[in-house]
């Protein structure tokens, strides 16, 4: 059993910043990839950045120059710290994982619950 527990989200006024922290936990082997999703009011779920064991990133048009994915570390947390926050960034954000365990699962996905996000104008 695997579990991701998000944290640092709250609210901040536009232009300021926020670190989002997301910890991985449980019978894990290998984190294989890590990244973070967000859904913004009456919106669908979107990635927003992704990063591999190679240290490869990946980052939407919508946040690249401003977030930056960072880890895992030594202990399995990966981060986002996002930068230049815009109202269109209020979105609750949730961490994402592919991993393999103990229990023989190989490259299975985990989601987080999600940390509220909200940019005031």
């Amino acid at each position: 059993q695997v579990q991701l527990v998000e944290s640092g989200g709250g609210l901040v006024q536009a232009g300021g910043s926020l670190r989002l922290s997301c910890a991985a936990s449980g019978s894990i082997i290998s984190l294989n990839v890590m990244g973070w999703y967000r859904q913004a009011p009456g919106k669908q779920r979107e990635l927003v950045a992704i990063i591999t064991t190679s240290g490869s990133t990946y980052y939407a048009d919508s946040v690249q120059g401003r977030f930056t994915i960072s880890g895992p570390n030594v202990k399995n947390t990966v981060y986002l710290q996002m930068n230049s926050l815009k109202p269109s960034d209020t979105a609750v954000y949730y961490c994402n994982a592919r991993v393999n365990t103990y229990l023989g699962d190989t490259n299975i996905e985990v989601w987080g619950q999600g940390t509220l996000v909200t940019v005031s104008s």
